[in-house]
This record gives structure tokens, sequence and C-alpha cells, in this order.
């Protein structure tokens, strides 16, 4: 039966009024879990040289650093669990014949996250993700990979007009964390690659348009209005790629709600946060992934984003000469900040918070995505950064040994407690350390040590890096959620990569370890073995 006789039979049934919301993908069946599948033409041009991710030259301090936390990390060099995925040797070259619901093809080797994650499938990608690993590319010397990925990225904008959530069709109505700005920014700073900005500024600038047309929401306090964004998805049925679940779970509510909850579970997606109590708070029963309310909710992290940048965006039109652009994104960073401070700023608690636009309030719930803002630079008052390391101790926060929790509240999904996450430690890390205060910066290296001994302590057990982690009971892989726990893994890696090379100076393993100097006469001999 074809997909036009499906849409004709729902039709009849009547469940396709008027008022009915669109499809999730454009060639999705609700008889079928996926969309449809076509084919791409063979490539014979694809050589294993455009897609194999090979090891660089690492500096050789952070080289004794690797050595020292993780003395098994020469496995990290050679075979398919390399730091970036793929193996040291070259393989066999891809010719792409099939990509099976993939929405565009990349053109450009890529890494994403996961074990075997530098590709040149188009399959899959994580935006988000990937502004963390490549953080740790340009650590690891891995530029032209970064420029691949940000190719990429910049080719699905200009066809989609925004970064879909995956390389799937029925990823199209989603987006992800806008984070395309700020990985230009990572590889502009790295780089001086000026005329790259210059080629694809006006493609940045179409994704942050997409934000702005397509998630904008006015709320009101204080006698004003003020423009800020959400997580929205308007589209009705299951997510494609967890059909039965959503349809399950849709049977435990009343049939009248069901396309609110499907539609609030692709909010969720595109968040990233998939799945959390921060979206189930004020839900009838908050416990329960029934009561998700994404979409009624002004998050604090997407909004540092943006406000970050439309920094970025002023000061990129700046250096290329465009005062007038520069000013448009100077003044809708100011526009925010001041929305940001009138609705999601909390005096009292020295924090910002989630604004529930049902409750008209904000959400006081512990998430490390409330402090955000310091992250991103959003924030006019130095002495900001200070207040929100007493609300870490008024939360009791700098308690946990392992990692900064990602909720204090356990429902079993996966962005919930006892997991932590690399990008939150970051958030949470690199804001506090912009404080002038020494000893909010000694909780940041603090905060960076618990982290490293963690991924530490897990590597020695696993061999592996992964893309969360359970800080209950000493630390261990984490779990929950919709899915098994997943190696690799890109972000980890790539903040390890970051801690280690701001505070090599200053972080322990823990355990008992050889002198510095042979660890870096061990590394300096590995290498140059391993490079011959």
């Amino acid at each position: 039966m074809t997909w036009e006789l499906h849409v004709l039979l729902l039709l009849g049934l009547g469940l396709g009024s008027q008022e009915a919301l669109p499809p999730p993908c454009e060639r999705f069946t609700a008889m079928g879990s996926s969309c449809t599948k076509f084919r791409w033409l063979s490539s014979t041009k694809t050589t294993s040289s455009l897609w194999i991710c090979h090891w660089p030259h690492l500096q050789v301090k952070l080289s004794c650093l690797l050595l020292t936390f993780f003395p098994n990390f020469r496995s990290l060099f050679r075979g398919t669990s390399s730091l970036w995925g793929r193996s040291w040797s070259p393989g066999s070259p891809r010719t792409g014949k099939t990509a099976l619901s993939s929405c565009r093809r990349s053109q450009m080797p890529s890494c994403v996250p996961g074990r075997s994650n530098c590709t040149r499938s188009g399959k899959s990608w994580g935006r988000r993700d990937s502004y963390w690993v490549m953080e740790g590319l340009l650590l690891s010397e891995m530029v032209s990979t970064v420029k691949g990925m940000l190719q990429n990225f910049l080719d699905l904008v200009e066809t989609y007009g925004h970064i879909p959530n995956g390389g799937r069709v029925y990823y199209l109505q989603r987006s992800q964390p806008p984070l395309l700005t700020l990985m230009m920014d990572l590889y502009v700073t790295h780089t001086k690659d000026v005329s790259f900005l210059q080629q694809n500024i006006e493609t940045l600038a179409s994704e942050l348009d997409f934000w702005t047309v397509n998630r904008t929401i006015t709320v009101n306090s204080g006698g004003r209005s003020y423009n800020l964004n959400r997580y929205y998805v308007p589209y009705g049925g299951p997510r494609p790629e967890s059909y039965s679940k959503d349809a399950d779970l849709a049977n435990t509510v009343p049939e009248g709600d069901r396309e609110a909850l499907w539609t609030e579970l692709k909010a969720g997606a595109e968040s990233g946060w998939d799945f959390s109590s921060r979206w189930l708070v004020g839900g009838p029963k908050p416990d329960l992934l029934s009561s998700i309310r994404t979409s009624k909710m002004v998050p604090v992290d997407l909004n540092a984003f943006l406000c970050q940048a439309e920094g970025l965006m002023s000061n990129f039109y700046s250096r290329l000469g465009n005062d007038t652009e520069a000013t448009k994104y100077r003044n809708l960073r100011s526009q925010r900040l001041a929305a940001m401070e009138a609705v999601l700023w909390d005096e009292q608690k020295g924090a910002w918070f989630d604004y529930d636009l049902e409750k008209g309030r904000k959400n006081l719930e512990f998430y490390p995505s409330n402090l955000a803002p310091l992250w991103a630079g959003c924030f006019s008052d130095p002495s900001i950064i200070d207040k929100a390391l007493k609300y870490l101790e008024d939360n009791h926060i700098l308690t946990y040994q392992y990692g900064i929790p990602t909720s204090l509240r356990n429902t079993g999904q996966q962005w919930d407690l006892p997991n932590a996450w690399a990008p939150l430690q970051d958030l949470v890390i690199r804001g506090l350390a912009k404080s002038a205060s020494p000893r909010t910066q000694e909780v940041a290296f603090q905060l960076a040590q618990n982290w490293i001994r963690t991924n530490f302590k897990v590597y020695s057990q696993t061999s592996a890096m992964f893309e969360k982690y359970d800080i209950s009971n000493g630390g261990h892989p984490g779990g929950g959620g919709e899915y098994e726990v997943q190696e690799g893994f890109g972000w980890t890696n790539g903040l390890a990569l970051m801690l280690l090379d701001r505070y090599g100076d200053q972080l322990t393993s823990g355990s008992q370890l050889a002198s510095p100097g042979l660890h870096c006469l061990v590394a300096v001999l590995l290498i140059s073995l391993l490079l011959q």
C-alpha cells in the first residue's frame, strides 16, 4: 500500500482533520516505522584518504598528560578504539552506494560522536556534540577535519535552512541547540581563516534566522514584553525513529492528549535533553515521561547559546567591515541580555532558571544549564560568577565527588541524577573559571579534577570513554533513558583534552604514579615509534 493510500485511510478514519498537525516527516507513513528510502549514486572518487582520521603530532606536554592519566592510552593510537574513531591504518575505500533514509550526504570528512565516528557517510551527526568534538580536534591539530565538519553543517543550512536533528529525512523538522556560530568562532580563532568566515557569514545568519522565525516566544514580565526562544516542533505523530515507544506511551494518556504528547517528545529531542525531569516539572505526573512539556519552558541554555552567537556575529561582521550588520547583532544581544535578566535571572538565588510559560514562573530545580550564561559570557556584572558559586554550595553540588549531577531528581531518564555529562561539566567549570576570585577559580579546578578522575577510573576499568557517567558509588558508565550507554565518545574526549590542556600542571589521577619526568620520556619515545 502506498503512502498516499495510507493518508486517505487516515482521513477516512477521521484522524486527518484540518486542525491536525503535519506528519513527522513528509514521506512518513503511519503504518511504517520510517520514511521512504532512497539511494545515492555510487561515488568512485571517494578514497580512504578522504575519511580516515589520522592521529596528529600532539604537543609533548599534552602527550605526557594523556599517558600519565591513561597509561593504556596507546590503544587509542590504533584500531577502532582510537580517540576520534576509525583506524590508524588506511582502510578500504567506501563507495557510498546506499544511505537508507538519509536526507543529505556529507561532502567532506567529518567526525560524529561514538566509537567509530570519523565518517563520510552522512547518515548521522550531532551538531551540539560536535562543538566539544571540535575543541578536542583542534587540540589534536586536526584542523582540516574541523573545517570539513563545518562545511557539512553549512551545506545543510544552505539546503534546509537549519541543521536537522540528524542525517535522516524524518529529522528535517527538528533542529538542535544552535552552536554553529560558536563552532565557526573556534575554527577562525585557531586558524585565522577569515576568508572561510567571509564566504559563509550569510549562512550563519540564516541559521540564526531559523530560530528567530520558528522558535521565538513573547514573555511578559514587570509590565514589559520580551522575546526569548524555546524548543518547539509542531508536527504530529510519533517520532519515526522511536515509533513503537511513542505509540505505547501515548496509550497511557487520553486520546485527545496524544498529539500534544508527540510534539513535546520531538521538542525534547530537539533540545538534546532527551529526556529529563527538566521538561516534566509542572506536568500532572512529574516522574512520568507522559508529562513532558518541553515547549512550555523557556530554556536558560538555549538563550545563552543564542546570546553568545549574536555577540559573535557582531564581532564577525565588524571584522569583515560591515558596521550595519555588526550593530544589528550587537543590539540583538543587548535585547536578549535584558530579557534574560528580567525573565530568567533570580538575584536571591544567584542563578538563571528556565521559565514555565503555563505557570508564569521560574522552575527553581537545579540543573547545570542554570549557569550556562556564565559559560556563554552573557552577563553584565562580574560579581554574578561568585553568586553562582554560592548557588552551587546552597544546592550541595560541590559534595558530589565524581562530577556535577545533571539534576537532583532520579526519574530513570538519562538527563537526570545519577548521570553526569561532559558538556554540562564544561558549562560550570569554564563559567566559574572566568571569576577574578582565587577561591572561585579553585572550585573550577576542583570540579575539573573530579571529572578527570572519573574518566580515568572508568577508563582504567573498561578501556573506554563514555557519553555519560553514573556518579553514584564511585563513578561508572551512565545509564537510563531509551538506549544503552554509548562508548567513544566525542564530547567526553574533547572535554578531557581541554581540561588536561588547561589544568595539566595541577591535575592528578588520585593514584600512585611514576615521576612526571619518566612519563614524559615514555611519551616522547612512544609517539616517535608510532609516527615512524
